[in-house]
């Protein structure tokens, strides 16, 4: 099932996404999905991040092929660190390239929504915490970061953090293929089999840190080809089984 969040006349709404068709949900998706029977045309609503979440909780160096392009050693715990919800944007919207950084780079990831508030989930019930996956760029200023060694600053301008197109809430996350295109030629390409840290590893150990609440985002790192964007480029994240996230850079 692919969930939405979306602007129709103004007004805020969820939907399951059905080929060009959204059916509006009753409520938010968290609790229990309900369905009402309005629906409407596809084109004729615009889409938004498909969560609004309370925090983003992102992870690094967790592919191993990345690992190996950077020469550096396979990490022993997950390295998270926060980005602000300021920094979502939805797709289509623009990645806002700041006048002070000298280097803007992307990251695809496939990440997770959380379903429902939770402290320290055990790592083999992790998928009943999981609401579903959807794309994510990693957008980040590189100067910014080797210059501050730890990386709020690079990770935190807003527009930073483009997640969508939507929520798929019926996926296996072992072994997609996840790419990222600049400008339809591609740059990144490999698959969630690599990853060091699996999702469910990954939400146990973000819940044992701090409360999850539903809405969520834990990403879970990105493949190797990471680079740099211009303004005017086209960047397009694309994971199997869920979709393609597409901003431009303004």
């Amino acid at each position: 099932m692919k969930i939405v969040r979306f602007i129709y006349q103004r007004k805020l709404f969820w939907g399951r996404l059905a080929g060009e068709t959204v059916t509006l949900l009753a409520d938010q998706p968290f609790d229990k999905i309900k369905f009402t029977r309005r629906k409407l045309p596809l084109k004729k609503v615009r889409l938004l991040a498909p969560t609004a979440p309370s925090k983003i909780i992102l992870t690094g160096l967790n592919y191993r092929d990345h690992a190996r392009e950077l020469k550096m050693p396979i990490p022993q715990e997950p390295l998270i660190f926060l980005k602000p919800n300021t920094t979502v944007i939805g797709p289509g919207a623009k990645i806002i390239y700041p006048h002070n950084v000298q280097r803007l780079d992307y990251e695809a990831e496939l990440a997770v929504v959380i379903g429902k508030r939770a402290r320290f989930i055990p790592q083999q019930k992790a998928a009943k915490y999981i609401l579903g996956y959807t794309c994510l760029n990693d957008v980040t200023a590189r100067d910014l970061q080797k210059k501050d060694i730890q990386w709020t600053r690079a990770k935190s301008f807003d527009s930073f953090c483009p997640v969508g197109p939507w929520i798929e809430t019926e996926l296996n996350p072992q072994d997609l293929k996840i790419s990222l295109y600049l400008n339809a030629r591609l740059r990144q390409n490999s698959s969630t089999r690599n990853l060091i840290f699996s999702v469910d590893e990954l939400v146990a150990f973000v819940s044992g840190i701090m409360t999850v609440l539903p809405g969520d985002v834990i990403s879970t790192g990105t493949p190797p080809g990471v680079g740099s964007m211009q303004r005017g480029d086209r960047v397009s994240v694309e994971i199997e089984g869920v979709g393609r996230l597409d901003n431009r850079v303004a």
